[in-house]
């Protein structure tokens, strides 16, 4: 594979020894790489598959846009592409996880199709003899849910905010015609289920090896989303709270002021590994630099654009530039920093 060493260095901070090591790396030491990667502040990247939206499909044997990786003893993740969900990622742009407790497997994210629900539970059966017993919906988008309607064939419970089954009540119709309209025929047995469980604040959940929280910090990229915390190994699964290697996209309900509030909450958890909702599984410093201090300087140039009396076209020449290396860039920096000037207009 072709490695653009501009976008690998930009993302991770990867010196060029750096990226020999990685290229002498054996499959049998994926997760001990791995997991210096995170400690030395970059991502979890593996021989043969790094994040660039460029990349269709890593694993054109099955639905799943690429083979789960185990990140830290027991817990899983498929990471989803960092473009669009359309045909050749079958919506898999989002990260599917999952934790063996030793008694039974916890999902998180319900996928973007009945098919690819499935395409993860068969991964999982290689893995584990552990049944699944429960899902959780990280927020109320599509990838998150449509493939509830697979688990629900399982009579597997599915966990979700109640802000979350809200959304999806007033949405699901339009979410998944969106889908059918990339996924074709990979669409085919979706239909919309909703969660059969929901929590407000917080929810633990104690099982086998593991103790799970379950926790809604308040708003983020989208009224609903939540973080899946495991304390006593120092890792968070944080869903949209956080992004790494693509831009955040700011959608007409994402509250920034709010997102930043609740991402000193999110701090507070002093997670060592941080699973992202988009990117490969990293550390707390990478988020940050992609999601709080991104949030922090569209506000600071919106701000000042406002004082100065500026318009809004004056905001979509606001320079990004130090945020072009990641993907979908050119696809969302233009509309992000439109809705914050249209969020703090009236602020």
């Amino acid at each position: 594979m072709k490695i653009e060493l501009s976008r690998l260095f930009f993302r991770n901070g990867l010196s060029q020894s750096g990226l020999s090591l990685l290229g002498l790396m054996g499959p049998g030491s994926l997760r001990l790489g791995l997991l210096c990667l995170v400690l030395l502040g970059g991502s979890v990247v593996g021989r043969s598959a790094l994040a660039s939206q460029s990349i269709p499909d890593q694993y054109p044997q099955s639905v799943l846009y690429s083979k789960p990786v185990e990140v830290i003893p027991y817990v899983w993740s498929a990471i989803g592409a960092t473009a669009p969900p359309h045909y050749d990622n079958s919506g898999h742009n989002n990260n599917l996880s999952f934790i063996v407790t030793g008694k039974g497997v916890v999902v998180i994210n319900g996928g973007a199709a009945y098919k690819l629900a499935e395409a993860l539970h068969q991964e999982i059966k290689q893995i584990t003899e552990e049944p699944v017993v429960l899902v959780i919906n990280e927020n109320a988008q599509g990838h998150a849910m449509l493939g509830n309607s697979y688990w629900q064939t399982q009579n597997v419970a599915i966990l979700a905010h109640s802000s979350a089954l809200e959304e999806w009540n007033k949405h699901n119709h339009s979410i998944l015609e969106r889908m059918k309209s990339y996924n074709r025929d990979k669409a085919e047995l979706t239909t919309t289920v909703a969660p059969t469980q929901t929590f407000d604040d917080k929810k633990v959940i104690t099982l086998g090896r593991f103790t799970i929280e379950v926790l809604w910090l308040g708003l983020a990229h989208s009224p609903s989303d939540i973080v899946v915390h495991l304390p006593e190994q120092q890792l968070v699964i944080s869903g949209d709270m956080a992004f790494h290697e693509r831009l955040l996209p700011i959608m007409e309900d994402t509250d920034t002021a709010a997102w930043l509030e609740s991402w000193e909450r999110f701090e507070q958890l002093k997670a060592a590994y941080v699973i992202p909702g988009h990117g490969h599984p990293t550390n707390m410093d990478q988020v940050r630099r992609y999601t709080k201090d991104y949030l922090v300087y569209l506000r600071s140039e919106v701000g000042k654009l406002l004082e100065e009396g500026g318009d809004l076209q004056d905001a979509y020449r606001i320079d990004q530039s130090a945020y072009k290396g990641l993907d979908t860039f050119d696809e969302l920096a233009v509309k992000n920093v439109g809705r914050v000037f249209e969020q703090m207009e009236f602020e």
